[in-house]
């Protein structure tokens, strides 16, 4: 299909990342994959791909490799930004990966004039922050973000950045959760459930949205090769779920006769997750529970619409909670993990 367009990702070694790469290089572009050379490359086996090592940290560094690499080949026809964080040890650290190192890149780019023709930025549903918590409505297209995370504030951050260049073509994607095979956070709810427990977060309603990493590694395909430009566009497989659903979808496909589900109150998910940062502190290990995840779990909702994304670059998810987490803990299983 686009045999002739090469196409650069960042973050390729990623959960998500080398989904990227795998969907870019079955519709037969020519992949470039951005990874340390310490990265681990279990994932990024396949002969044809490239790799590339970009120095974000070093503005000069940087713009020195990307011209080297358009002299060398051309450059790239698109740029598909997947790096980033989502927990970090220091919550500076969130503004240097998420927004500097965007920053760097996009730079680099128009100083080496090596402009794409679409540069896909992989940014969150949390830049919006809390929206209308006492209902299940969706967040308007038209939203004014308001961060309440450390996350979602460097991911708007480098939002803005792009949105501030002129004649530098972009999207931006706004995925709400994203699971599927080789993900680790939401495999530790599966393996919760299948001990026998569910606790939720909060005594009322929570409303959410998923999305499948296949469906994520197609829309930011379509968003490189449409058309349209200068856009922002929310993402989840289309249907609102609500926490109990993960469950008894999971305890469904499992075979577990009984789950104990249980409602944890705020406050105590708050300490715990203050203390859990605070020993990633001690142990220099970046915690998965943390004062930003708590803000996270704490929303009740998370709803939005893709109709955008489906008018515009004809996205329609193939994965809905059931069918997703049927080809995850299948292959979770497959790898022993289950």
């Amino acid at each position: 299909m686009m045999d002739s367009k090469r196409i650069l990702i960042t973050g390729a070694n990623g959960f998500i990342g080398s989904f990227i790469v795998e969907e870019a290089l079955a519709s037969g572009y020519e992949v470039w994959a951005a990874v340390r050379k310490s990265a681990d490359l279990r994932y990024l086996q396949d002969k044809r791909i490239r790799f590339v090592d970009l120095p974000y940290h070093n503005s000069v560094l940087l713009m020195q490799e990307i011209a080297r690499c358009k002299a060398e080949f051309g450059g790239w026809h698109y740029v598909v930004h997947n790096l980033g964080a989502t927990k970090a040890l220091k919550s500076y650290h969130f503004e240097k990966i998420n927004s500097l190192y965007t920053r760097n890149l996009v730079d680099a780019l128009i100083g080496c004039d090596a402009v794409p023709q679409k540069f896909v930025l992989m940014s969150s549903l949390s830049v919006c922050g809390p929206f209308d918590e006492n209902s299940s409505n969706p967040i308007p297209n038209n939203y004014q973000p308001k961060p309440n995370t450390k996350y979602g504030k460097s991911k708007l951050s480098a939002e803005n950045y792009l949105k501030s260049q002129p004649r530098f073509p972009y999207i931006i994607l706004r995925p709400t959760g994203v699971y599927g095979p080789r993900d680790k956070d939401y495999f530790l709810m599966i393996k919760t459930i299948r001990s026998g427990f569910d606790p939720a977060v909060g005594l009322r309603p929570q409303y959410l949205t998923f999305i499948y990493v296949e469906d994520l590694a197609r829309a930011a395909l379509l968003a490189a090769a449409s058309p349209v430009t200068d856009k922002s566009y929310y993402l989840s497989d289309g249907n609102l779920y609500q926490a109990s659903h993960f469950r008894l979808i999971v305890q469904k496909i499992l075979g577990i006769k009984r789950v104990i589900s249980f409602k944890l109150p705020l406050v105590f998910v708050k300490v715990v997750s203050l203390l859990a940062q605070l020993w990633g502190r001690i142990t220099n290990k970046p915690a998965t529970l943390n004062g930003d995840k708590y803000k996270i779990m704490k929303q009740r909702n998370w709803n939005c619409s893709v109709a955008e994304a489906g008018r515009d670059l004809g996205f329609t998810p193939r994965f809905d909670l059931q069918k997703g987490l049927e080809a995850s803990i299948r292959w979770y299983k497959e790898q022993n993990y289950l």
